[in-house]
């Protein structure tokens, strides 16, 4: 049986300004809009896509979970993601690490790597 990975579901308190924060971080599109659930995506049939739901606790400790960024400009794209409204955290990433930590305006941590050509560079 195969499987494809298909949204990444994203626990939120003001849904749409998180699918406004991330449409303009990765260039999508709002895709489906319902009071109880925002889907984004690059198109309607390009894999996977993000789904905001709502959720009334505040987000507590770390993330488990988070989402890579790999930018053609590391330092560029962060500048430009910290204007969008994100906020650059300290996870114990230490002062060498080749990645930058943010978060999103509501506290989801999320990295901007270096640049990357495949999966295990």
């Amino acid at each position: 049986m195969a499987v494809s990975l298909y949204h990444i579901a994203v626990d939120a308190h003001d849904l749409p300004a998180q699918a406004r924060f991330w449409t303009q971080v990765l260039d999508w599109q709002v895709l489906y809009e319902a009071p109880d659930e925002i889907v984004i995506g690059a198109h309607e049939h390009a894999l996977p896509g993000l789904c905001f739901l709502p959720v009334p606790e505040e987000k507590a400790g770390k993330n488990r979970l988070h989402i890579d960024l790999a930018p053609d400009d590391q330092d560029a794209e962060v500048e430009r993601i910290l204007r969008l409204g994100a906020r650059r955290v300290d996870v114990g990433q230490g002062e060498d690490a080749t990645w930058v930590v943010l978060a999103d305006p509501e506290g989801n941590e999320f990295c901007v790597l270096r640049p990357k050509a495949s999966l295990i560079d």
